[in-house]
């Protein structure tokens, strides 16, 4: 049966699936905390591109950036509309968000990155839910630059902190795309659980 091809394409279409340089990755099912993030990060997105060129998606959409490398961002935006067809992205979104976790954060921060980068992706976010960070790379001469490392630290961690420490620490992400897009970490590892 593992032969047959019609039976390969709807175990694909019933298992999410990624194809990282023409190999087919199953993706294993997210967590709550998953996906509670990247839901928060979807509503701060929508809520402030309403009425904008650009459009953020939701996980389950499938990026068509190359014929080997077809990925399932958790999140991302699109302002070329042209991309944008029924059965997914075709081409480099604009911005993508991977929240991370321990079966995807090698690929997300290698091969996946990598991709992302040749391929245009001007903005990348890495979502760190366990540690509630954020990497934010901005692409840049054709090449993915870290431009900031938010975090959300716990009281009891920043009661640690020497007042400098924590006047250096970002608890604000700042969107290159929008300059008045700034989404407070709270906003995004808030959580009722």
């Amino acid at each position: 049966m593992a032969d047959n091809l019609a039976y390969q394409d709807d175990y694909v279409e019933e298992y999410r699936s990624e194809m990282l340089n023409g190999i087919i990755v199953m993706m294993a099912p997210a967590s709550s905390t998953h996906t509670y993030v990247s839901g928060n990060i979807f509503y701060c997105l929508k809520r402030h591109l309403e009425g904008r060129q650009c459009v953020p998606f939701g996980d389950n959409l499938l990026v068509h950036l190359t014929e080997q490398d077809q990925f399932i961002p958790d999140v991302m935006v699109v302002c070329d509309h042209s991309k944008i067809r029924q059965d997914g992205i075709y081409g480099a979104p604009d911005l993508v968000v991977e929240v991370l976790s321990p079966s995807t954060a090698r690929n997300d921060r290698g091969y996946k990155k990598s991709a992302y980068e040749s391929a245009g992706v001007r903005e990348y976010w890495l979502v760190d839910a366990a540690h509630r960070s954020i990497e934010v790379y901005i692409l840049e001469n054709g090449r993915f630059a870290v431009d900031n490392i938010c975090t959300l630290y716990s009281p009891e961690a920043l009661s640690r902190m020497t007042d400098e420490e924590q006047a250096a620490i970002s608890t604000e992400l700042h969107c290159h795309l929008y300059d008045d897009l700034v989404i407070p970490l709270e906003d995004i590892f808030s959580s009722p659980f």
